[in-house]
């Protein structure tokens, strides 16, 4: 059973979000948080201290609802880890968060310097963990010169590349999750199929690490909480 305070609290992410899609970070005020939920401001305050640990607290449950989407995926299919099914899993899922997108994009105007603040550093680490254990475990190939480089700037011209140009706008969600699909598993994976009993130990490990990624989220998202004892 959920704790009123908690309830409230998701009521107040639940307006933030509404109003920075609407408004953009700078112009959000916490007056116009707590009259969307229709408390009084300082109760917004009884859960985050300033509008910046707000707004971060939201870009945490974001990600923390975005990772237990590609964990349940890997929990019905352990081969859902493999590179050419994860990350194109993760572009259609970070497709259906707006929040996500826009700062995946860089929408300024829209976060400020938020960019950078809620997400960057645990996401990195497990960036660094899921190539190091795909590396030694020969799910990915070793060849490839800059791997970190090569993923991250396949992938990132998936989601940036309508910003750039509106060439391939009308192309269907679902077939430009197949495309990246299709680099990620020709560029970065080895021929042939891989040992389903090596798949099945990377999902676990690699799950394990999604799973304490999740709970730091969640935590941090409710650092403020009132109903949290202190210490």
């Amino acid at each position: 059973m959920s704790h009123p305070n908690r309830e409230r609290a998701d009521r107040i992410l639940d307006a933030a979000g509404e109003l920075l899609l609407r408004m953009g970070y700078r112009k959000v005020a916490v007056d116009d948080i707590a009259r969307a939920v229709g408390i009084g401001k300082g109760t917004v305050y009884l859960h985050w201290r300033n509008k910046e640990l707000l707004f971060q607290a939201l870009m945490m449950r974001e990600s923390a609802d975005l990772t237990d989407e590609v964990l349940q995926a890997i929990e019905a299919d352990p081969a859902m880890i493999l590179p050419h099914r994860m990350i194109p899993e993760s572009f259609l899922i970070t497709h259906r968060r707006p929040l996500v997108m826009a700062m995946l994009r860089g929408n300024a105007e829209m976060f400020g310097s938020l960019g950078d603040l809620a997400l960057h550093k645990q996401q990195d680490e497990l960036r660094a963990q899921f190539e190091e254990t795909m590396l030694r475990h020969g799910l990915i190939r070793a060849d490839v010169p800059n791997l970190s480089y090569a993923l991250s700037a396949s992938t990132l011209g998936f989601y940036l590349g309508d910003t750039l140009s509106h060439e391939f706008e009308d192309v269907p969600l679902e077939a430009k999750a197949a495309v990246l699909a299709h680099v990620i598993r020709t560029a970065f994976e080895p021929a042939g199929e891989p040992d389903p009993g090596v798949v099945a130990e990377v999902a676990a490990e690699l799950g394990s690490a999604l799973e304490e990624l999740v709970s730091s989220y969640r935590n941090g998202i409710y650092a403020h909480d009132p109903a949290r004892p202190p210490g």
